[in-house]
């Protein structure tokens, strides 16, 4: 029996022996605790400055640092919010960066993903053509101004300056006019004259200014709601993902968290970085001092304003965007999920 027992003890010393030297075969911070990691994770984002936070996640391969080596990122790239949204919606992608007018546009129609952090506040400009007679938001009256596109976060904001103003989005001089064109396309159409003025997001308004073709007529900081100080871009995560690897989603915030820092104490760095991932996604880069002026007009922060979100919905109810729900009925306590954040806050 002694001698059972002494082999017994010899056994369970050499088990923990080995577990203490299986240190490095350990998986890192990863897929974390999720009983069943995802293998492939889909991640959006947009070929905009604006998500300077994503890409220095990806540059740095904080993500991958986060959920391991044996977990593949794919990276799918999109032009504007409502691609982005339908995408996450109906399962073409996981989690991602994008604007919460048309994430909230989305989530009324499906309520199957949630915001899970913030990653940058305000970036936007209302930039008139040099030579428009327009030096003032009053002075749009009769005047048509592009939006990247129909139902945006920068829409939203214009539809907010307007109002403020007591001016009206028409169909006819009597009011504003507003079109829908891409930020490449409407620097083309600000060259040619065709257009008169654009709220849009950075560098987009800082090149225009540059290149003496436009001047800023409401910086960033006094585009509403809040004076520059709203979501522009949120990282948001469909239930299946967060049901299925909650761990993972944040993990993902922290990686956000950490770039956000990343760009705050090194800027010079971060710039050819940002521009590294827009040529991949994009196809061709941009002026680094473009960047940088870009970078210097954004709040990059976690932190998320419900009372902005919902002001912004307010606007695309009105807009007709969101269908079938009235102002005084509107519920998005489930669209933000702050919990991950929160706990990430709290160094868990």
């Amino acid at each position: 029996m002694k001698k059972k027992s002494a082999l017994l003890a010899l056994a369970l010393s050499g088990v923990l022996a080995l577990t203490a030297c299986g240190g490095k075969t350990e998986a890192p911070n990863n897929a974390g605790n999720d009983a069943a990691a995802a293998k492939t994770v889909r991640l959006g984002i947009f070929k905009n400055v604006t998500h300077a936070p994503g890409y220095i996640a990806l540059e740095q391969g904080l993500f991958q640092k986060y959920w391991g080596d044996n977990v593949k990122i794919e990276v799918q790239a999109f032009d504007n919010g409502s691609d982005f949204s339908t995408a996450l919606a109906t399962d073409q992608i996981d989690l991602g960066f994008v604007g919460p007018g048309p994430a909230t546009n989305q989530y009324i129609k499906s309520k199957n993903f949630r915001v899970i952090s913030g990653s940058n506040n305000g970036g936007a400009v209302l930039v008139a053509g040099k030579d428009s007679g327009i030096n003032s938001v009053k002075d749009l009256v009769g005047k048509t101004v592009a939006i990247p596109t129909k139902g945006s976060t920068n829409e939203i904001s214009l539809r907010l300056l307007l109002e403020q103003n007591g001016l009206k989005v028409t169909t006819d001089t009597s009011g504003v006019q507003i079109i829908a064109r891409a930020p490449a396309d409407t620097l083309i159409a600000m060259r040619q004259k065709e257009i008169e003025a654009t709220l849009i997001p950075e560098p987009w308004g800082t090149q225009m200014e540059q290149e003496g073709i436009g001047k800023v007529i409401v910086p960033w900081d006094q585009i509403p709601p809040n004076n520059g100080n709203y979501p522009l871009t949120i990282l948001v995560a469909s239930d299946k993902f967060l049901k299925e690897n909650r761990e993972m989603a944040k993990q993902a915030v922290k990686a956000n968290a950490e770039a956000i820092e990343f760009i705050k104490n090194n800027p010079d760095k971060s710039y050819e970085l940002i521009n590294n991932r827009l040529k991949e996604l994009s196809g061709k880069g941009m002026d680094v001092n473009l960047i940088k002026a870009a970078l210097s007009h954004l709040n990059l922060t976690t932190d998320v304003s419900k009372e902005a979100i919902e002001e912004m919905a307010s606007v695309s109810i009105n807009a007709g965007y969101i269908k079938d729900v009235k102002k005084e009925e509107l519920d998005l306590s489930q669209f933000l999920d702050l919990s991950l954040l929160d706990e990430v806050k709290q160094g868990k």
